[in-house]
């Protein structure tokens, strides 16, 4: 099969083809066993898509049911925009110690390390789109990966349990955490929500199941 990509434009970097010929591939027969999932967070300036920016992206690797914390990502972000107001949420100030890298080298590092695996993030649209603004800063496409909502999982499950739960709930990261008995110690780092987005995801995993609900419609 070919691609638009290719036709438009020869000179993408390196990273950015590599990360597209992973879309090319027929994979093996997949179970939700050897699924390579990877739930991801990130820390940003504000919430608007076009003026704010990533501060930080954190992710860890979920696969064969478990979370591999040998299989993790953090990274922080130069700042070229920053916002005094959000930094009493996340905690990371324009000139700190931390290491810092570029936002191009930024998304270099998280494409090589998602590769084509299946993404989960908590409210995951706004993640989705920060990243794909990100991308386009520099003149690429946008994530091809497959996303998955922790605050959409959650629905199912209540509305599984409490037929009286309409689906248009809103449930934050906190609300997840209360009922499914998660601690919040490490609660607006990248790093810390994403940890908790994965565990969030194997714990609703686990309700469907019990509830008899067909995992494969939702992952296969």
């Amino acid at each position: 099969m070919k691609f638009w990509y290719k036709k438009r434009n020869k000179n993408y970097p390196d990273f950015w083809k590599e990360y597209l010929s992973l879309f090319e591939k027929k994979g093996s027969k997949l179970t939700f066993e050897n699924i390579r999932f990877v739930a991801f967070d990130t820390e940003t300036t504000g919430f608007d898509y076009v003026d704010d920016r990533v501060l930080s992206i954190g992710a860890v690797a979920i696969k064969n049911n478990s979370i591999n914390v040998s299989d993790q990502l953090e990274i922080y972000l130069e700042q070229e925009i920053f916002n005094e107001d959000t930094v009493e949420i996340h905690g990371i100030r324009k000139n700190n110690e931390l290491d810092k890298v570029t936002e191009k080298t930024a998304l270099e590092l998280f494409l090589k390390y998602i590769g084509n695996a299946i993404l989960i993030a908590h409210h995951a649209e706004f993640d989705r789109r920060m990243i794909n603004k990100a991308l386009q800063r520099h003149g690429l496409g946008v994530l091809k990966n497959r996303f998955l909502d922790t605050s959409v999982l959650f629905k199912k499950t209540k509305h599984l349990v409490y037929r009286n739960d309409g689906l248009n709930t809103h449930y934050s990261l906190d609300d997840l955490c209360n009922d499914l008995k998660i601690s919040k110690s490490d609660r607006h780092t990248a790093s810390g929500d994403a940890f908790i987005t994965a565990m969030a995801f194997l714990k609703i995993v686990s309700r469907l199941k019990k509830k008899g609900f067909d995992i494969k419609k939702i992952f296969l």
